[in-house]
């Protein structure tokens, strides 16, 4: 009995994923994935990566006892973020308010194995500079009536891969920026870990 029992727990060891999370922010989507995993046998939040020396997400992921390493653009370009990577065993990587270009190197090391979450209904308001208030700002200048989440693969190019998912909110006549982005905020907390979930369980 006892090696059976063992023989059980490192299969169930050798079946978690071990997730990275790339962020630049303050890193509310994070914690909630981090808080929402903290209890898996599946899935393990196993390091958070930033390009951002004051980042929010640093003190939320330290919090809550996630290794957090600093990666300078350079270091992307040079490969740092790859080795550490390496280093951490990661075998999935989330893109969480996540604001530079991930390299060439890491997409194809990677393979539809990075994920990011968008807030727009892509291929609406994406591309190089549209991010968190920008979007909404476009949004709401083009008097659209609903906006919402996409949850997608990545590749080479800013909001283009495949879309795994979509959620959507309408815009009220009289939203801000902020009301907006509360209500897209929303969407973001309730859906993306249940598709991380979904994907890797």
């Amino acid at each position: 009995m006892h090696n059976f029992s063992f023989y059980v727990h490192q299969k169930t060891l050798k079946a978690m994923k071990r997730v990275t999370i790339l962020a630049s922010g303050e890193g509310t989507n994070a914690e909630r994935i981090i808080r929402y995993f903290a209890d898996s046998t599946s899935v393990k939040i196993v390091l958070v990566i930033t390009n951002k020396a004051e980042a929010g997400v640093i003190r939320r992921a330290k919090n809550l006892g996630i290794p957090v390493e600093f990666v300078p653009a350079k270091g992307f370009k040079e490969g740092e973020a790859t080795k550490i990577l390496h280093q951490y065993q990661t075998d999935f990587i989330l893109l969480a308010g996540f604001l530079l270009r991930v390299p060439d190197e890491i997409l194809n090391e990677y393979p539809q194995r990075i994920i990011n979450i968008h807030p727009s209904l892509l291929p609406k308001y994406g591309g190089k500079g549209m991010y968190g208030s920008h979007v909404h700002e476009a949004v709401l200048a083009a008097h659209e009536t609903e906006s919402g989440i996409t949850i997608h693969y990545i590749d080479g190019h800013y909001d283009e891969g495949d879309i795994i998912l979509q959620a959507k909110c309408p815009v009220l006549p009289d939203d801000t920026p902020d009301s907006l982005a509360t209500r897209v905020h929303q969407l973001e907390y309730e859906h993306f870990p249940k598709v991380i979930e979904q994907l890797l369980v």
